[in-house]
């Protein structure tokens, strides 16, 4: 009994408190074992069994006398629920736990079965649920049959190919949208290049290098470099000859695209223009064709080589020619009037071995006009007379506007109306809401007859300051006749001062203007009888 007092004495101190130890001490109070004493050891043995394996249960009672050494009960409990917290996170972390937690329950029912010889199944506690049965997100996969494994990488095949197609539709999005911009912007540098103003900076002239030879050729290449184009000196299909180029913008390159214009003008000289013209005069006159090309038949070929190109000719000091004729001319009528017809022979000689310019066929100046105008008429060539190389580079430098801004001035005469001509005397006239330069409107839409001037129509406008005004005039008279000749008798006034002079409008503008307020024919002319 002594013993028995030791255990209940420590059975008073403070002990911790497990769910599942309180249901087996509520089935203790249900059903006491045969004493206090003996069912407080088996309790105290159940709590310390838990956590252990069977093979590890130690039983302790009341009359135990082995010589191990005394530990008190509650640090037996404490070593005891260490060992279970241990336990409880091993089952958190998912190793172990559930093999522990079954050795622990299997330990429990041992100490049952041992001390009171029957196995309360009614005290156990429930049975825990596994970690598969817990955590449904870690439960091993069934394995997919052939048929689902090629289904699946077919769809996957199919997304990827779709994504594919995405990104080369939006790749070729993206190179249509470049490619309008491009162009947008090609075509608004092609509009800016048409202007007067732009179109001389994208011009190339180009230069034979034979003209550079030339005493005129500094002059040259100084005139063509101040109208800010570009020059390039390069051979041409024709001797000493300048052509154009136009560089027209382009979405592939950055400095754009030279095309070249049809334009050519040709510098000949004056000892080659007579040779020609004199070849011309003996085909024509004496039907001679063995002494060379005329100058018909030579620009013939040249267009016949080159039928893309519109060719003109510059002749330079060709006046110094005509001098040199003269001169001599006067010089051989001195001396046939003073006798010395030998002498002029020995001085003709010798005059054609001092240089060529001597021996030069002589062609007066109708017969040159006749062969240019038999050039124009046949070839459509122009031929221009100048008079020194500066006068050919201010003509080049002409040139060279001309045929930058033909494509502008095309353009303009296809979009403007025929009947509306743009020019100071009849063109259009601004008016605002208040009326003003409604006169100025009234007077350029007389103007816009045929073969009326400023004059003309002021005299009118002094006299009928509005269409109302005239019209109402007319309403005034009741035959046709009278109608027509009421703007006959208006004077019209020319100059200022003791110089100005008057006349009447006469018949003939009335009777337009009047079929111009009256008729009801929109296909009736204004010049035809009334």
């Amino acid at each position: 009994m002594g013993s028995y007092s030791d255990s209940t004495s420590d059975l008073d101190e403070e002990l911790p408190v497990f769910d599942f130890l309180s249901q087996v001490s509520r089935s203790h109070a249900e059903k006491p074992g045969p004493g206090d004493a003996e069912g407080a050891a088996q309790l105290t043995a159940v709590k310390g069994s838990v956590g252990k394996r069977p093979a590890d249960v130690m039983m302790i009672s009341s009359d135990s006398d082995d010589g191990a050494p005394y530990v008190p009960l509650a640090q037996r409990l404490k070593q005891k629920r260490d060992n279970v917290i241990t336990a409880s996170s091993a089952v958190a972390n998912g190793k172990y736990a559930e093999p522990r937690l079954m050795s622990n329950l299997s330990s429990f029912r041992q100490v049952r079965t041992a001390s009171d010889g029957s196995e309360d199944s009614a005290a156990l506690p429930p049975k825990p649920l596994s970690c598969t049965e817990t955590s449904p997100a870690k439960r091993k996969p069934a394995k997919r049959s052939a048929e689902e494994m090629q289904a699946s990488r077919e769809e996957a095949l199919r997304r990827r190919q779709a994504r594919e197609g995405q990104q080369k539709d939006k790749g070729a999005l993206r190179q249509e949208q470049e490619r309008q911009k491009a162009e947008r912007r090609a075509l608004a540098e092609a509009a800016k290049a048409l202007r007067p103003e732009e179109c001389i900076k994208r011009m190339v002239v180009a230069v034979d290098p034979a003209l550079l030879q030339l005493e005129g050729g500094g002059t040259l290449l100084a005139s063509v470099q101040a109208l800010g184009c570009s020059c390039t000196i390069e051979k041409q299909p024709l001797p000493r000859s300048i052509s154009w180029m136009r560089r027209t913008p382009c979405a592939q390159t950055e400095y754009g695209v030279c095309k070249p214009e049809a334009h050519v003008v040709m510098q000949m000289t004056v000892d080659d223009f007579i040779a020609l013209i004199h070849s011309y005069i003996q085909e024509e006159r004496q039907g001679r064709s063995d002494s060379g090309p005329s100058l018909s038949s030579w620009v013939q070929e040249q267009q016949r080589r080159h039928p893309d190109k519109i060719l003109s000719l510059v002749v330079i000091d060709l006046e110094k020619y005509f001098r040199s004729n003269k001169s001599q001319s006067q010089k051989r009528f001195r001396e046939a009037v003073a006798g010395e017809e030998q002498g002029g022979g020995k001085a003709k000689k010798k005059r054609r071995k001092n240089g060529a310019a001597e021996v030069l066929p002589e062609v007066s100046r109708v017969e040159l006009e006749e062969a240019v105008v038999h050039l124009q008429l046949h070839t459509g060539v122009s031929v221009h007379f100048l008079s020194t190389w500066k006068d050919f580079a201010d003509h080049i430098a002409m040139t060279t506007k001309a045929v930058a801004e033909a494509p502008f001035k095309r353009e303009r005469d296809e979009t403007g109306f025929s009947f509306c001509l743009e020019s100071e005397w009849a063109g259009g006239q601004k008016s605002d809401k208040a009326g003003k330069g409604l006169l100025q409107v009234w007077k350029r839409q007389i103007q816009q007859l045929n073969r009326v001037s400023p004059d003309m129509a002021s005299a009118i406008l002094a006299a009928y300051p509005s269409p109302r005004l005239l019209q109402k005039a007319y309403d005034l008279y009741k035959s046709d006749r009278e109608k027509i000749a009421l703007l006959s008798d208006l004077l019209i006034r020319r100059g200022e001062g003791v110089t100005s002079t008057t006349r009447r409008v006469g018949p003939e503008l009335s009777k337009r203007l009047f079929l111009l307020m009256n008729s009801r024919d929109p296909e009736q002319t204004l010049d035809a009888t009334v």
